[in-house]
């Protein structure tokens, strides 16, 4: 697994700021981040392609609540929409993966993987839901879904009252062994969409569909962890990662070992509602025995996996091994 990296890119980056999501518009930047990801595959890397999928499985889930609302068709559930979401961006992933690699000479080779994750039934989110999906409501629809449907809601920074539902902590890939070979095999391999599939193991190898949703950068590192790749990029809206961010001193960071990361965590740098699920999920990942995980956005890929972009985050003896071999 030398020279093969996942690659997260969020599900806001089909989606940008001002559109309203239309499918051509999810094409069309699709295409884009494809670009980059087909230039370091026709350079000899091997990648797995994880996304997010926040604004398109609130599309789901809206479309599926007024459509049951005036017909009496069942509503998909939460699992469910996460699977639809994995085939629809799947599809335009896949698609502008295949195009852009098929004008270099690379044809046919990439693969979706329908991705299921398994959770703890008893893990501590199920009992303290947090993570806000779908569509905003105001107080009076957000009183009325917690009566009729038991929903638990939140206001959300004044834009109104969103659901929340549970996010577990992902614990394994059910289907790491598919993606392990097909990634072997040179495929380039769509995985994990959405945090993946989330699911409770029943009793082995036998497995049910749960009402949550999983972070997908941590699914991302727990997947990189499980194949073996020693390389996670976790992609975002900004090139490098920064502290005092957006202040008059703020500071760019082009490498920090898990120490400092954790000592910017606690300190409040990395928001949970921005920069940190991604330092989070960076610091599990080399602590599972990752070797190096790069943070960039998906226009930077190319200069940042030439060590002329990003934010590098690397072990704490990593970085103490570097210097020692410097001087």
């Amino acid at each position: 697994m030398e020279r093969s990296a996942v690659i997260a890119i969020g599900g806001n980056a089909l989606i940008l700021d001002g559109q309203k999501g239309t499918i051509a518009e999810q094409f069309e930047n699709a295409t884009e981040t494809a670009r980059h990801i087909a230039a370091l595959a026709a350079d000899g890397w091997r990648v797995v392609v994880t996304h997010g999928n926040g604004p398109q499985v609130g599309f789901i889930l809206l479309r599926s609540e007024l459509i049951s609302e005036s017909s009496g068709i069942p509503r998909l559930s939460l699992d469910m929409s996460v699977a639809d979401s994995q085939g629809g961006i799947g599809h335009i992933l896949g698609n502008a993966l295949l195009n852009e690699l098929g004008q270099r000479g690379i044809v046919d080779q990439v693969a979706c993987i329908l991705t299921h994750v398994v959770v703890d039934p008893d893990d501590p989110a199920f009992g303290e839901p947090t993570k806000p999906i779908g569509p905003s409501y105001t107080a009076d629809e957000a009183a009325a879904k917690r009566k009729r449907e038991g929903w638990a809601m939140v206001e959300d920074s004044g834009r109104g009252y969103r659901r929340i539902v549970p996010s577990p902590h992902p614990l394994r890939i059910v289907e790491a062994e598919q993606i392990r070979t097909l990634v072997a095999n040179g495929f380039v391999v769509i995985a994990a969409g959405g945090g993946g599939i989330p699911v409770v193991e029943m009793q082995p190898a036998g497995y049910r569909g749960v009402e949550a949703v999983i972070d997908k950068d941590l699914a991302s590192a727990l997947l990189a962890s499980s194949l073996g790749i020693p390389l996670l990029v976790l992609s975002t809206g900004v090139e490098r990662i920064a502290i005092h961010f957006r202040q008059p001193d703020q500071r760019f960071l082009d490498r920090l070992t898990v120490a400092e990361a954790r000592r910017y965590l606690a300190e409040g740098e990395f928001p949970k509602g921005s920069m940190g699920p991604k330092v989070e999920a960076a610091i599990r990942f080399l602590e599972q025995g990752g070797s190096e995980v790069l943070i960039t956005s998906p226009a930077s890929l190319e200069q940042a996996f030439a060590g002329m972009s990003g934010t590098r985050i690397v072990a704490d003896q990593a970085l103490a091994s570097v210097s020692s071999s410097v001087t």
